[in-house]
């Protein structure tokens, strides 16, 4: 039988790869972590747009309340897209401000009388399951624990 020699194991990186190797990581991170950003805001907008349109939607003279569930699940995928990409806890706030913003704006009446949220059962609905839903999962990343190795 042949052995073969010992070859010692380390655990503590040799320092072979170059700083500037480092860098491009870091700067390819950070371009990534805001891609990340960026594609939460625009969710939340387009989240936000696509509730507003379903919310009339009527079934004969029944109002039909599809945008109350598409609000809930589309803003916890939003949520954990947001966190995931950027990989801080206050992601959560880069999909919840603008859809706050624009379904508060869709409750304004214009000039001309128009408006989106008309106070129906199913805008009420909507705009209290999606608060709750931006709110309970910014809750949640704030009670969670640091990861491991960050302070």
């Amino acid at each position: 039988m042949v052995s073969l020699p010992a070859v010692p194991v380390s655990v503590v990186p040799d320092g072979s790869a170059s700083p500037s190797a480092d860098r491009f990581g870091r700067g390819v991170d950070r371009a990534l972590r805001f891609t990340g950003g960026v594609l939460a805001v625009v969710g939340g907008v387009l989240s936000a747009m696509l509730e507003l349109l379903l919310a009339p939607l009527r079934v004969g003279d029944h109002l039909v309340g599809v945008s109350v569930l598409v609000a809930v699940g589309m803003n916890v995928a939003l949520s954990w897209f947001a966190h995931a990409t950027v990989g801080r806890r206050w992601a959560v706030a880069l999909p919840a401000v603008p859809w706050f913003f624009l379904v508060a704006v869709a409750g304004i009446r214009t000039t001309e009388g128009d408006v989106l949220l008309t106070g129906t059962w199913v805008d009420l609905l909507l705009v209290v399951a999606g608060a709750m839903t931006f709110a309970v999962l910014g809750f949640r990343q704030i009670l969670a624990a640091a990861p491991p190795g960050r302070t």
